[in-house]
């Protein structure tokens, strides 16, 4: 899993049409095989009916999971995606990653459409989409989580074994319970979602749109945060709320006033007059007068992606200009530029932006995305160069421009990790972390963590800190591939040939897994036998 703390941006630029100019940065990587890798880690992480869907998945390695997810409930909550090398289902990142990544598509569509990769990230927006549905049964209700942080933690199972194992127990929030943070930031993946699938499917766009307009009122009429409204039945949740709320009574609005724009231009001037008014309730950095700047976007502060946005719909605002530009100099070039204190992010030897020991690869492509979002706008060709040059760099350094000349995006490239936190990519045996001792799947186009601050790496399964996956983890790089490819090209690896082939089966992986007994009482049981007959996502399930 991982942490969290955080800081923001703000500072000035024009916008205007994008003019060519002539970049520093060079083509290095094959961006088109990147995108499309990773596009495909999101399959893996798969919850639900797998072998059903009319969306298809292309991992030979998984199948179906947690088929029971919601039965507690008396609703079919199946679907998603779990969250990172657990087998957990946390809306808080589902949510992050699928907003990211469909601002990715708004923004860069003919890149995704000439890649070939429109159609499968639309696929995945598809899944997690259908998934929140789901969560929705009533205006005022949302099931915010599937799962039990300890007792998913506690077993090194497969995602496939994981119903029969761990409490699968659904968290609802509804206004007894409510959770703002987390139903404006699903509204805004669903609004802007929307805006995916609107030329396509203008009938699915509308049932997103009005999803996120149900959220919306409910979030913002029963306020309170994930981290309280979940700790008061899953005291072990790792998701904390520390930037509160008031990011997403930006971020939310701002979403839905796009998205209702697009679908009939001049319907959502209340949301953006909500977003503008609870602008000035957007966080301070500590112990000065400007809006934070020292941190990024990420799964539970939308502040810096709030003030890219803003600037976006409302460019003639100097406010949200400011915003934007103080928090990208502070990871390009620090100084004092719309008072600034003259700091900025630490870099590794090597040239990478290092936020934090915890997940660092993640806040730098997130970072990047933004970058590019917000410098394809501007007009000043100095700023305009710094914020792209920036995040080529950062992109470049995570497929292999680096001192180790490794790759941190799995299956890609040379030297990439081996033995990410995974557990279904691992495949265990026998619920340890260390059988098999290599990992019996490739867990094709997932970024891991962190490198070190000497640009190290610690390939190891137990080190959750530099090693794990997650789908936030993933989500601006996919964006920032799909900008990179835009402009440099690369050439993804045909349909038919992909996925590439997994690591072959041989007889001696045949293991069962688990035999577990029930008590019927007057000298009866019966049991459950789990048997693996191949991958780890392939088991016959036998009960007596």
């Amino acid at each position: 899993m991982k942490r969290i703390f955080y800081y923001l941006m703000s500072v000035i630029f024009v916008f205007g049409s994008i003019p060519s100019i002539q970049s520093a940065a060079t083509a290095s990587f094959n961006y088109g095989e990147a995108l499309q890798k990773s596009i495909l880690f999101y399959e893996a992480q798969r919850s639900g009916y797998l072998s059903k869907s009319d969306i298809p998945t292309r991992i030979v390695w998984r199948s179906d999971a947690q088929t029971t997810d919601g039965q507690d409930v008396g609703l079919d909550l199946t679907g998603g995606w779990v969250d990172a090398g657990d087998n957990m289902k946390y809306n808080i990142t589902n949510s992050a990653a699928a907003t990211l990544m469909a601002w990715s598509a708004i923004e860069y569509r003919q890149a995704y459409e000439k890649s070939g990769q429109l159609k499968w990230l639309m696929n995945q927006l598809k899944w997690i989409n259908d998934f929140f549905i789901k969560c929705h049964p009533e205006p005022n209700v949302f099931y915010g989580q599937i799962g039990m942080t300890k007792s998913d933690h506690d077993n090194w199972i497969p995602i496939e074994s994981s119903q029969f194992i761990t409490d699968r127990k659904a968290i609802k929030m509804d206004p007894q319970n409510p959770a703002t943070d987390l139903v404006l930031e699903v509204a805004a993946a669903m609004a802007a979602s929307s805006m995916v699938f609107r030329p396509t499917d203008p009938s699915y766009a509308d049932t997103l749109l009005s999803h996120a307009e149900q959220l919306f009122a409910f979030g913002d009429k029963y306020r309170g945060t994930y981290f309280d409204a979940v700790k008061k039945i899953d005291a072990a949740t790792p998701y904390q709320s520390w930037s509160g709320i008031n990011d997403e009574l930006v971020w939310g609005p701002a979403w839905i006033y796009r998205a209702k724009e697009a679908k009939e231009p001049g319907s959502g001037s209340s949301y953006i007059a909500k977003a503008e008014a609870n602008y000035s309730g957007l966080g301070n950095e500590k112990d000065q007068k400007v809006h934070k700047y020292k941190w990024t976007h990420n799964y539970d502060d939308a502040t810096f992606g709030s003030y890219v946005l803003m600037s976006q719909l409302k460019p003639d605002n100097a406010d949200y200009r400011s915003d934007a530009e103080r928090w990208l100099n502070w990871w390009t070039i620090g100084g004092t530029e719309h008072g600034a204190d003259g700091t900025k992010v630490k870099y590794t030897p090597g040239g990478h932006a290092r936020l934090d020991e915890w997940g660092s690869l993640r806040y730098a492509a997130n970072t990047s995305i933004l970058a590019f979002i917000y410098s394809d706008k501007l007009t000043d060709i100095a700023k305009k160069a710094r914020y792209h040059d920036f995040a080529v760099g950062q992109i470049n350094y995570i497929l292999g421009q680096n001192p180790r000349e490794s790759s941190y995006l799995i299956g890609f490239g040379d030297n990439y990790p081996k033995h990410p936190h995974h557990r279904s990519a691992h495949g265990a045996w026998g619920r340890k972390d260390d059988t098999p001792s290599e990992h019996r799947h490739i867990l094709y186009g997932a970024l891991v963590g962190s490198p070190t601050t000497s640009d190290g790496f610690n390939d190891s399964i137990t080190d959750y800190v530099a090693n794990e996956v997650d789908v936030d983890y993933n989500a601006g790089i996919v964006g920032a591939f799909a900008r990179m490819y835009q402009e440099f090209g690369g050439t993804p690896i045909p349909d038919s040939s992909f996925p590439l082939p997994d690591k072959a089966h041989t007889a001696k992986d045949e293991w069962p897994i688990f035999v577990k007994t029930y008590w019927q009482g007057q000298g009866e049981f019966s049991f459950h036998l789990q048997l693996k007959t191949g991958p780890a996502g392939q088991l016959v399930q036998a009960t007596n």
